[in-house]
This record gives C-alpha cells, sequence and structure tokens, in this order.
C-alpha cells in the first residue's frame, strides 16, 4: 500500500505588498498531488525570510512570535493529517484543511446539510433564472427528506457518504405509506432529490451516484374522481359518529372548493372574505406553489363551514394519515367501491364539479392553482373526452 505523505510549506507573496511594505506569508498544503494554499496571517519584511529553514529572521520585529505562530499552525496541521488517517479510509486536501479549522470534512457532511446548501444557493437566483415557486418545490421536498430522516433513523440528519440506493427507495415507499402522495408526486419529489445529490458527487462528497441504477415508477395518466351519483350519494348519508361525519363536511368540502389536505388545514376565518360580486370567496395562497387561490364558495361548501370556527382556523385539527384512515370507513359505509383519499376530493371538484359543468379548463387551472394550465391539461384532458363521449352519446339517443 501506498503511502501519502503531507508536505506544508510556507511561502512570502513579495508581490503582494501592502501600504507598510509588508507582505503576507502563506501557508500551502500538498497532498496526493493536490495543493491548498491558505493565509497564516502573518505580515513581514519580505528580505527578513529565509525560505530554506522556513523561518523569519531575527532582524524582523516580533520574529520569535511569528515564527511561534508558524510553527503551530504546522503542528496542527500534522494532527489534523493524523486525525484523519485514523478516521477515514480516503480523503482529499480540502479535508485536511478543513480538519485544521475544525469543521466538518467532505466525508462527514449530512444528507440534509448538503440539500440545505443547495436550497440556499438556489434562493439566490429567484427572479433570475427560475421562480419562487420553483424554489418552494424543493424546499417542500427538502422538507419530507428531512421528515423521512426522523422517521426512519431517528436522527437529525443522515452522512452524506453513507447514501446509498437503498436510502431512496426506502422515501419512496415512505412517502408512498406514511404520506400518502401519488406516483407522480413521487418521482417529483425524488427528481428533485436527485439535484443536490448530484453536486455532492461532483464535489467529492460522494464516490458513488445512489440514483445511478434507480428507475422511476412509470405513473398512470387515469383521474380518479367520484361522479355525479356518487357525490350525491355521499352528500346524503347520515353517519352517527363524529369522527365520521368530520371527515364527510371535510371531503365534500373539498369537493367543492378544490382546497388540497395543507390549504384546508391552514384555512382560517381571514380567509373567507367578500368578493367584488358580493359573494363569499376562498383567498389563501397554495403552499406548493406559492401562487394565490380565489375560490368562489358555492351553497354547499359554505353551508358546511358554517358549522364550524368562526374565528382562527375553520377546521378541528387532523393527520393526513387519519384523515385517509377514515375516509376508507366511509367510503365502504356508503358503498363507494372507489378508495376515497384527500385528494380524490381535488379531483372531483376540477372534473365533476367543474368540467361536467363546461367551465373552461383555464377557469378550472385558476381554481386549481395550477402553476401552469400544461399541468391541467395533462392530468384533465382525459375528463373532457369522457363528457365529450358522454354529450354524443346522448346526441346519438336524439337523432
Amino acid at each position: 500500500m501506498k503511502i501519502m505523505k503531507l508536505n506544508i510549506l510556507f511561502l512570502v507573496r513579495k508581490t503582494k505588498l501592502n501600504k507598510k511594505g509588508l507582505c503576507p506569508i502563506r501557508c500551502r498544503i500538498t497532498y496526493d498531488k493536490q495543493r491548498h494554499q491558505f493565509s497564516s496571517g502573518q505580515f513581514i519584511n519580505p528580505d527578513n525570510w529565509n525560505s530554506k529553514q522556513q523561518l523569519v529572521k531575527p532582524l524582523e520585529p516580533d520574529a520569535k512570535l511569528i515564527n511561534t505562530q508558524l510553527s503551530l499552525i504546522k503542528t496542527k496541521l500534522s494532527q489534523a493529517f493524523l486525525m484523519l488517517q485514523v478516521k477515514q479510509e480516503s480523503f482529499a486536501v480540502e479535508d485536511i484543511y478543513l480538519q485544521y479549522k475544525g469543521e466538518k470534512t467532505q466525508k462527514e457532511q449530512g444528507t440534509l446539510e448538503a440539500f440545505k446548501r443547495y436550497l440556499e444557493s438556489l434562493k439566490k437566483l429567484i427572479g433570475i433564472d427560475i421562480k419562487r415557486a420553483t424554489w418552494i418545490k424543493f424546499d417542500y421536498s427538502y422538507k419530507h427528506v428531512k421528515d423521512f430522516i426522523k422517521h426512519k433513523y431517528k436522527r437529525n440528519d443522515y452522512p452524506l457518504n453513507k447514501l446509498k440506493q437503498q436510502f431512496i427507495v426506502d422515501f419512496e415507499y415512505y412517502l408512498k405509506t406514511e404520506k400518502v402522495l401519488g406516483q407522480a408526486t413521487i418521482n417529483k419529489m425524488i427528481q428533485r432529490f436527485r439535484k443536490p445529490v448530484r453536486i455532492a458527487v461532483a464535489e467529492g462528497y460522494l464516490d458513488k451516484d445512489p440514483f445511478m441504477l434507480y428507475k422511476a415508477k412509470r405513473t398512470k395518466n387515469s383521474i380518479v374522481f367520484l361522479s355525479p351519483e356518487e357525490l350525491e350519494k355521499l352528500e346524503k348519508h347520515n353517519f352517527s359518529q363524529s369522527r365520521l361525519k368530520f371527515v364527510q363536511d371535510l371531503f365534500i368540502f373539498c369537493c367543492y372548493t378544490g382546497l388540497p389536505y395543507n390549504e384546508l388545514m391552514l384555512l382560517e376565518s381571514k380567509h373567507i372574505i367578500n368578493g367584488f360580486d358580493g359573494n363569499r370567496w376562498i383567498k389563501i395562497d397554495r403552499q406548493k406553489t406559492a401562487k394565490p387561490l380565489s375560490i368562489p364558495l358555492l351553497p354547499k361548501a359554505l353551508k358546511i363551514i358554517e358549522g364550524y370556527n368562526k374565528d382562527g382556523f375553520i377546521f378541528p385539527r387532523i393527520t393526513n394519515q387519519k384523515y385517509n384512515s377514515y375516509l376508507k370507513e366511509v367510503g365502504a359505509i356508503v358503498g363507494i367501491d372507489k378508495k376515497l383519499t384527500t385528494h380524490m376530493a381535488r379531483r372531483t371538484f376540477a372534473s365533476t364539479v367543474l368540467l361536467f359543468n363546461n367551465v373552461p379548463m383555464e377557469i378550472v387551472s385558476e381554481l386549481l392553482g395550477h402553476s401552469s394550465l400544461k399541468i391541467t391539461q395533462d392530468s384533465y384532458g382525459k375528463v373532457v373526452e369522457k363528457r365529450i363521449s358522454l354529450e354524443i352519446n346522448k346526441l346519438k339517443g336524439r337523432a
């Protein structure tokens, strides 16, 4: 096995004289054919430097003090080098300097730490190369990675150098089972997580890309929603249990407003306003895209909120997991074969309530708070086709 040595050399930069005629002493460390230079913090008359002995000549004022400082730097660098040899199998010259400074080496960086650093650099590009909504999506992904690490490993961060493909597989499973997210959303989440990981690989924090053999699962574009008959069936059912009555109200409210779970839980009385048309409207920012939502309150939605809080949060708190669990019971009791989920209410709003009533796709996109019309068209284009098919069949019956 080849033994690598650390070379420490002090250099006087004669071309960098300050106003007092003094120049800085720089320290250059070389390891494995790589170099790193940094300032020693000491300044001397260039004529008073002994390059061969790596010492300041006695003629220099404070020569003894400066030589002591240089010796201390050399000792601390040697200690840092020795520490890394004990702790790690491989390291770079930058790691030696970081260890000397008392900072984390590349191998000690955390996954969340790397993601956070990427977020900070990305934030500076808002209004230049990216929209704020884009940054919010990455921040949203960061929070899910953070929640996953806390859930799976019971820790605040996960070592970046230990990041393997299994981490990504487990993260995907967590998003599917614990967060109850759709495959398309999961794919986007993991796609954004890949960005800071690839940078970490390029910067040497990771030896191999854990995404190299990972393949995202293909998504089906079919949108599942309640038909007008199923929605009416759900609305007419009377639940004796208060918890089921509560989630019934939440679900139906979202069927007539299109609110996602996050906005539903954040909805306060201050978000219900009198609109320009004299009707009641919801005015709230979409968490996922930071896009303002303006939704007119239809009579059925208005009737539901009248039975809840008039101040502060309108609806009592309920976790997404528990909400979806209760919805399964609701669907089974009412006799709806489709799997009721929090997101199905939003799809029902877009499809059954809006598109089936000839509301233009552009307005549907605005009411859903989508960042672009294309997202709405890609998601609900088949719904429009189904609506056209139904109308044509009616026409055939009359022709």
